[in-house]
């Protein structure tokens, strides 16, 4: 369909709390969810949300076999999730390494929970029930977490784990140098 402009931190509409969809199974909202995934894959990010493309409803997609903005990450399976609830299993946290395609260039280290059950429904409005653990469990937090409002770096405990990828990647080089002396 068409690859959206994506909103950045500093834009009033990213902090909104995004509204329930009504209807499903519309031309509206497959037209919406068909952008997204074009934006999504053109810019190699993990998951998006509505909001991050202007529309405040609570739509997010997620999902990738490979992503080069992430290498090291287990396969997440394509995902249009709508109106999506959260439950966290258990208080295990894991603090990890997050981006957004809303805070290009940078990244942070975000507390997320480690194992939780989400639910919510597809695009033709039936249930969706996934109990899922580390990488896609940090990705639903992400995206739903956006619906909310909420950016990534609201959650960063120490900011001194946050930064721009290039002078992040540049320190890590030079920790490994000075650890192979």
């Amino acid at each position: 369909m068409a690859i959206r402009p994506v909103l950045r931190m500093g834009d009033p509409q990213l902090l909104e709390v995004s509204k329930p969809v009504q209807q499903f199974n519309t031309p509206e909202l497959g037209e919406l969810v068909a952008d997204m995934i074009d934006t999504m894959r053109e810019l190699n990010g993990a998951g998006l949300a509505a909001p991050q493309i202007g529309v405040q409803l609570r739509v997010v997609i997620f999902g990738f076999e490979a992503n080069p903005r992430y290498p090291d990450a287990e396969v997440v399976p394509f995902t249009v999730l709508i109106n999506p609830k959260l439950t966290p299993i258990g208080d295990d946290m894991e603090d990890d390494w997050e981006g957004c395609l809303s805070v290009p260039g940078m990244r942070g280290v975000v507390p997320r929970y480690i194992q939780l059950r989400y639910q919510g429904s597809d695009i033709e409005g039936n249930a969706i029930d996934r109990t899922v653990t580390e990488f896609h469990a940090r990705v639903v937090q992400h995206e739903v977490d956006h619906l909310d409002g909420i950016l990534y770096p609201q959650r960063i405990r120490d900011l001194r784990q946050f930064g721009f990828v290039e002078e992040l990647d540049a320190a890590l080089e030079d920790d490994e140098d000075d650890d192979e002396q």
